[in-house]
């Protein structure tokens, strides 16, 4: 049964909402994979749809008819409790573009899970040696926070760390996963003794130690390159029926990298069952290229391959990002890879650059927008051809903010000034990069998006109303 849809709408969006609507309730009728459903729209009195709150919508929306559920505008702020309880049906909030409807509707109308996983991810603290106990458990914290799984204690070659037992206590009695990697076979020792749970990275010739302690030992080549080291290592730890997880070694690009990916090819297809471990900080790290998208395809490498385990660096300042990254990119290869589709549509994470929709208004209809408008307040928007600023005294076009200047009159208004300032440089930022750009919200660069403070915005938005209110009191 189609399920009966009330979205309620501001005056400018109200005609656009309506043709959205209705093409995809046509495409509905025609594509069984689109859920079908009725809908009414009430366009509430409020200029734009953004502003409506929970107390305005109360006052102005008398009932919901016979609606199954109430869609708002996706920028709509506040707490829906009480209109919930005041409406008695679900309420929720749509995307932040009403052009957005066909993929809110998309996928039978449910978010793409991205709770699950199936690949590990150990982050490297490189410059353990380096720092204080103290030091590394923030870190730690940081890379959790990230999405890490398991702190890996980097030992550098001839740089003592003293403190190599203590932290790995330090960090187990704060409750992490901790691995110690190391050529030298006293480090392992020290680490394994100390508690941690991996130790990183014994061959053959080093077997013995994972005799010593309970560490799961990540095996790799004795010599670069060499499978049949591994293999053997592999054998040995199958016969005692240890753990282990085994690492074939990324190589960096013109130094092996796809031989390489042959290697953890070939290790996967003779032992699809065991745990397999891949460094990608090699990649990552010493590609002057973005992280993002090397990540990207990395992991749909390591989900075809059922890799188990990846070892993430975040050292380089390009790839402050790449554990984030990492945890993002593993939730949607898992996803795609469960649904058996593309890894397209799950998320924004690593679409830092770019959109795949960056313009969801053309150039006529801004125009037929900036026409309805009756007030003095300046509305910016970004087609394919620029930027728009406009309100009720015109419209004006440009690909450079210093262009429009002349047209926006705000030399006597500082606070609005900078307002303007602050959003046409998003607004160009936007168009330069073919990202999607709404007023009053900050560009979404994937996951190094950072939250951002409301407070500093009420702040401005306080210090406008005062100089105005002084203004007209000089005058």
């Amino acid at each position: 049964m189609a399920e009966n849809l009330l979205f309620l709408t501001g005056k400018l969006a109200e005609k656009s909402l309506h043709k959205v609507l209705s093409e995809l309730q046509n495409k509905a009728h025609s594509n069984s994979k689109t859920p079908e459903f009725k809908y009414r729209i009430e366009q509430i009195g409020v200029s734009v749809a953004a502003l409506m709150t929970p107390d305005l919508i109360a006052r102005r929306l008398k009932d919901t008819g016979d609606a199954d559920k109430l869609i708002l505008p996706g920028l709509c702020q506040g707490d829906l409790t009480a209109l919930q309880v005041k409406y008695g049906v679900p309420i929720e909030r749509g995307p932040a573009d009403l052009k957005d409807l066909p993929q809110y509707f998309g996928q039978t109308g449910i978010t793409p899970d991205l709770s699950q996983y199936s690949v590990q991810i150990f982050a490297e603290i490189v410059d353990a040696p380096y720092l204080s106990v103290e030091g590394i458990i923030k870190k730690a914290q940081a890379y959790q926070a990230q999405g890490a799984n398991v702190i890996d204690l980097g030992c550098l070659p001839g740089v003592p760390f003293p403190h190599l037992a203590d932290t790995v206590k330090a960090l187990k009695a704060h409750g992490y996963q901790v691995s110690a990697d190391s050529l030298d076979t006293d480090d392992l020792l020290t680490a394994g003794r100390a508690g941690a749970d991996y130790l990183l990275s014994l061959t053959e010739k080093t077997l013995w130690i994972a005799d010593e302690v309970a560490a799961i030992p990540i095996l790799i080549p004795a010599r670069p390159h060499s499978l049949p080291s591994l293999y053997r290592a592999i054998e040995t730890c199958l016969k005692r029926n240890k753990p282990f997880i085994a690492d074939a070694i990324l190589d960096p690009i013109h130094f092996g990298f796809t031989r390489s990916i042959v290697r953890y090819q070939k290790l996967r297809k003779k032992y699809p069952d065991i745990q397999v471990m891949m460094g990608i900080g090699n990649l990552t790290e010493l590609t002057d290229a973005d992280t993002t998208g090397i990540n990207a395809l990395l992991f749909g490498m390591i989900s075809e391959l059922e890799i188990n385990t990846v070892l993430a660096t975040s050292v380089s300042p390009h790839a402050v990002n790449a554990i984030a990254e990492a945890d993002n990119a593993r939730r949607v290869m898992h996803a795609a890879k469960h649904d058996d589709r593309l890894p397209r549509g799950y998320s924004n994470g690593l679409l830092g650059l770019h959109d795949r929709q960056p313009f969801t208004y053309n150039a006529d209809e801004i125009k037929e927008i900036a026409a309805m408008i009756k007030d003095p307040s300046f509305r910016i928007q970004v087609s394919e051809t620029g930027l728009y600023i406009y309100n009720r005294d015109g419209l004006y076009e440009a690909v450079d903010p210093f262009a429009l200047y002349p047209h926006l009159k705000v030399d006597d208004d500082a606070s609005h000034a900078f307002y303007l300032g602050v959003e046409l440089a998003r607004a160009q930022i936007a168009w330069q990069l073919k990202k999607r750009y709404v007023q009053d919200q900050e560009l979404n660069w994937g996951v190094a998006t950072q939250k951002p403070n409301v407070s500093d915005k009420n702040s401005h938005r306080e210090a406008s109303i005062k100089e105005k209110t002084a203004r007209k009191t000089d005058e």
